[in-house]
């Protein structure tokens, strides 16, 4: 069965799903662990919250990723039926290290982090931010091999140079498209099943093109142009790349416009990946209920109807 037939195929239990317990033992004892779950469900399951990218995302319609970094973000998001999880190398900077995203992730622990997430929720398809695959070719192939090998369902693998940044501030640099495209190309040539989004972060509109268009003519499963900055462009970027599925990356207070489900669809984005919100969502509520210790004198406010508590949190 080729890799496409497998990513296509109806995701059943039996077939692709070995216990938790099972998945443990096989990566304990150091062999290889193949994943052939699709990405998504069948072909005939209208779910506009099943994430599908390759053939399935040109026939049905818009799917959805969400920001995850932590088991409790994730359970809200796996709770809530978004398509997938999403992680994002701004999130994870901030969450794990408590830096900005500007190049300070080490690889193992992205995979680490990975590698619970999978364990926690073995059916949920996981998107993973790998950067610039952390500098090297090499090093590239050696995490997806990894990241492949514990579960990944996806990687998203940018043209940035050094010092690389989130792709909504200004200030980036890419790499020459023949280096990229070298890197971009090995990996392809050493991932088995994992679903490969090539990322450019042009931002010279005459190069956002040149770039779309040559990457279009990879054999990566899916493009995304980041901080595209207008309506205009991300009709422009669709109209150059064929039929190649687009994925849109939204961030709070980033480069790109707001935009709907709705409206995305209708501009031909095939994948929507909401980068922040729960990380933005839980540094304003955990600031505002620090200020309101504070102002009540330490006395902890009274666990209300819609609140959640510890009976809530443990239900």
């Amino acid at each position: 069965m080729s890799r496409g037939e497998a990513l296509t195929r109806p995701f059943t239990a039996v077939e692709n799903t070995p216990t938790r317990r099972a998945r443990r033992r096989r990566l304990t004892r150091g062999h290889r662990v193949h994943h052939t779950r699709p990405i998504g469900p069948a072909l005939d399951t209208l779910d506009p919250y099943s994430w599908q990218p390759k053939q399935q995302c040109r026939t049905v319609g818009l799917n959805d990723t969400l920001y995850e970094s932590e088991i409790t973000t994730a359970r809200l998001s796996w709770n809530s039926r978004y398509g997938g999880m999403f992680l994002s190398g701004f999130g994870f900077a901030a969450s794990y290290y408590g830096l900005p995203d500007i190049g300070f992730i080490a690889w193992p622990d992205m995979v680490s982090s990975v590698q619970r997430l999978r364990l926690a929720f073995p059916q949920q398809h996981l998107l993973v931010d790998i950067d610039d695959g952390y500098v090297g070719p090499e090093v590239a192939c050696h995490v997806v091999e990894h990241l492949e090998r514990i579960g990944a369902s996806g990687v998203i693998l940018e043209d940035q140079k050094q010092r690389r940044r989130c792709g909504h501030v200004t200030g980036k640099q890419i790499l020459p498209i023949e280096e990229y495209l070298e890197k971009l190309n090995l990996v392809l040539q050493n991932r088995s099943e994992l679903v490969l989004v090539a990322r450019t972060d042009a931002t010279d509109e005459s190069e956002i093109v040149r770039r779309a268009e040559m990457l279009a003519a990879t054999d990566a499963d899916v493009l995304l142009v980041d901080g595209v900055r207008s309506v205009e462009w991300i009709r422009k970027v669709r109209g150059v790349v064929g039929s190649k599925p687009l994925l849109f990356n939204q961030i709070a207070g980033g480069l790109s416009p707001r935009l709907s489900l709705t409206e995305l669809q209708e501009l031909g984005i095939n994948v929507a990946n909401y980068s922040t919100p729960c990380l933005f969502a839980a540094h304003t509520a955990m600031a505002n209920a620090l200020t309101e210790l504070r102002a009540e004198d330490g006395r902890l406010a009274e666990v209300k109807t819609d609140d959640v508590g510890v009976a809530s949190s443990i239900a």
